[in-house]
């Protein structure tokens, strides 16, 4: 489905986390087809990180992909976290950005691209120049985002733009630093700090890629680029857009989501295993 076009590349090997779930097996190997078609890296490891289910074992054996356990990435599970009101219920995606925030302890490059299970690139990605990362980003954001990042790190962002956009480069290193640095102000877990920070009453109170984006960004502003993201929501299967509709959005958007699992973000009642 990808389009394959010209561009620019870069030497810098990266591993590949996708945090997924059952519900997301429809799109996810056109995710893992369009990063190999897309990305403009060597590539070391792509990695699914999810609930040990046969169908996701088998996918991944099907794609040469890494299976990784949810439940031994952190030394908490998705039981261990309370977020969830009478309307709605948001564990499993806090879930999923705390199993982001500690892909620095899988893999064996240096870097890797976290990129959402509804998200398929159309058009070629590099993620770094030089020494410089490139993030795609967007004009818009949730503002408790920054309520939280505040909490956190004990400053405003600096960034005018906003980092949250399905998918994103971290420097495993840089990204230790920042749990770090959480820790030390915090003294205690990273993860416990961030849980503790958030105000759990609003339904969108913390983003792992605006706070990693905003900590490199108030170390060195100048070592990020920022394009802008250009990405496309779709209520649609991934599989039923052709190849020629593909090709006429990639000349104005570089990537795809395709917003109808419900796993991670679900009412109250609804299962999302």
């Amino acid at each position: 489905m990808p389009v394959k076009v010209k561009s620019e590349s870069s030497r810098t090997q990266i591993d590949v986390l996708i945090p997924a779930i059952e519900k997301d097996l429809e799109t996810l190997p056109h995710v893992i087809d369009g990063i190999r078609k897309q990305v403009r890296h060597p590539i070391g490891q792509i990695m699914i990180v999810a609930p040990n289910r046969e169908r996701i074992v088998e996918l991944c054996r099907r794609k040469n992909c890494r299976f990784v356990d949810e439940n031994k990435v952190l030394p908490i599970t998705k039981k261990n976290i309370n977020y969830r009101s009478k309307k709605w219920e948001r564990s499993g995606w806090l879930f999923q950005q705390l199993l982001k925030m500690n892909g620095d302890t899988l893999g064996n490059s240096d870097y890797f691209l976290v990129i959402d299970a509804d998200t398929v690139l159309i058009t070629p990605h590099v993620f770094t120049e030089g020494d410089k990362t490139i993030f795609y980003c967007r004009n818009w954001s949730q503002p408790e985002y920054f309520r939280t990042y505040r909490k956190l790190l004990g400053k405003n962002p600096s960034s005018r733009s906003s980092f949250v956009t399905h998918y994103m480069l971290f420097n495993k290193s840089k990204l230790a630093q920042l749990k770090r640095r959480i820790e030390s102000k915090h003294q205690k877990s990273w993860y416990s700090a961030i849980m503790s920070s958030m105000d759990k009453s609003k339904q969108f109170a913390f983003s792992e890629f605006e706070t990693y984006g905003n900590f490199l960004y108030s170390m060195n502003p100048s070592g990020i680029i920022l394009k802008k993201a250009r990405n496309k929501s779709l209520h649609a299967n991934a599989g039923q857009i052709s190849t020629q509709r593909v090709a006429t959005l990639a000349k104005k958007y570089r990537s795809l989501s395709f917003h109808k699992r419900k796993g991670y973000v679900r009412k109250t009642g609804v299962s999302n295993r």
